[in-house]
Formats: C-alpha cells, structure tokens, sequence
C-alpha cells in the first residue's frame, strides 16, 4: 500500500469524526489505570504539573489525569468532539481541567509550558515532524511525550471474529497499519532521547447495543446504507453466537510509547 494511500492528507483527520460525538463518548473504551500510572510515575506529574492532551477528542484520556488532579489541557480542533469533551467535563466539574480549539501543528501555547505531552488513540492523524516539532516547543526542558494506543488483542477468539468482521470494510485495514507503527516516529526522532514502549491489558465488556455502539464510533465504519446494515446484521449475529450473560469482552493492548525532550 502506497504511503500517499496512508497520507493523513486523505484521512482528513479534523473533519472525520464530525458527528462521532455523542458515540464516541459512550461507545469508546477506557484506558487502563495501569497505563495512566505509568504515565504520571515517569514523568513525575502532580498537582503542580500540566499535561496537554493533544487530540484529545471527547476527553476520555484528559479526564482520567484531571481525576488524580493533574491540570490537563485538551485540545482537539473538532468542534463536536471538543463540545462533547465540555459536556462531559461538566459532569465531573474538573475546574483544573480544560479544553481548546487548536491542531496538533499548532497549538497555540506559549512556549515550554507543559510538563508532559500526551497524545492517546490520535497520532496517527497528525503529520509527525511539525507536531513532533510543536510538542518540543511546549514542552519544559527534559518533558516528556507520550503516544498512547489501544489495539484489539487478536489472540482472544472474540475478538479476532470482531476484527474479520471489521475488515470486510475498505478502510478498516488502512487505519489499523497506520496506527500500528505510528509509534515509530517518536522512538526515531533526534528531537526525544530515553525512549521506549510499554504495554498493557485491558478489555472493554459491552451489550449488544454497546458492541453495535463500539463500531459505530469508528470513523471508517458506514453510517448507512447497505453496507451498514449489512455490518449490523453481522455483528448482531456474533453477539449471538459469543455473549455469556448478556455480555461479550474485547480484548486490547494499550501500547504508551514514551521519551523525554532533549
């Protein structure tokens, strides 16, 4: 597959999950409190600390760091997105927790002001050397980056029939293989030293309006039609044949790629 093919440029990340809202916020799964530890244990973070959630959709990451009352910003230039972020934010009443409408190239913060740079299920959508560049520039000397992925965990039979099912739509592989190595860029850069990855388990247990919900909130997922109903019938069907009290788990690594500004 041609990188033109993989461009971010024909992914049109700012505009694609327009609308994806209101799912994305009930639909997607969590983070592992392992993984958020791990990230505020290596780069020291506390009360006193900010961290800059970039791309940080509809505040799922953000929030799980203003709950150990870590100052976070968000930011995030799609605007049902970012609303739905303020929504749910209004729920918790985070006051140290906030949200912009900036790019990852341009954020907009004055220069080495955060103690950490996080971006979780997002890089994948930036162009990586002018948003590397830019986490470099709000970044205190010796910050940290972090990149965060969630990938299904194919290993698990549920899951893997999740996954085939998926990839009956054109677009599913293309996502997936830019997502997987996107990490690559940060363990790469001449602007990072220390860098490394670190993995960890989780799984997200769902009904059947969940598991309908959950691929819904995918972005290369139809929205209507025949492929949609065609995807619905076939998810409904695994459901069937898979749920144990009502219920099915799919299965995640949530990879944090990690390293410190020079």
């Amino acid at each position: 597959m041609s990188d033109d093919k993989l461009s971010n440029a024909n992914f049109d990340p700012k505009g694609r999950f327009t609308g994806l809202g209101q799912i994305y916020a009930k639909a997607r799964p969590t983070y592992p409190d392992e993984a958020i530890d791990f990230i505020v244990d290596k780069s020291q973070l506390s009360e006193k600390s900010l961290l800059v959630d970039v791309g940080c959709g509809t505040g799922i990451s953000s929030r799980l760091f203003a709950e150990r009352k870590i100052p976070t910003i968000g930011i995030d230039p799609n605007d049902d997105m970012r609303e739905q972020a303020i929504e749910e934010n209004s729920k918790s009443k985070f006051e140290w927790l906030s949200y912009i409408n900036a790019s990852s190239e341009h954020t907009g913060l004055e220069d080495g002001v955060a103690d950490a740079v996080l971006a979780a299920q997002a890089f994948h959508w930036f162009q990586p050397e002018p948003t590397l560049k830019e986490f470099v520039r709000i970044l205190k000397p010796n910050g940290f980056c972090f990149l965060v992925w969630y990938e299904r965990d194919d290993r698990d039979e549920f899951t893997r029939l999740y996954s085939n099912v998926l990839h009956q739509i054109p677009d599913a592989r293309s996502v997936e293989m830019k997502r997987g190595y996107s990490g690559i860029d940060l363990l790469e850069s001449s602007l990072f030293h220390s860098a490394g990855k670190a993995d960890f388990e989780n799984q997200q247990e769902m009904d059947e309006a969940g598991l309908l919900g959950r691929a819904s909130s995918a972005s290369y997922v139809p929205k209507a039609g025949e492929a949609f109903l065609k995807l619905n019938q076939d998810l409904r069907a695994l459901f069937a044949e898979s749920r144990k009290d009502g219920q099915v788990a799919m299965k995640y690594i949530t990879s944090v790629y990690f390293a410190q500004r020079k």
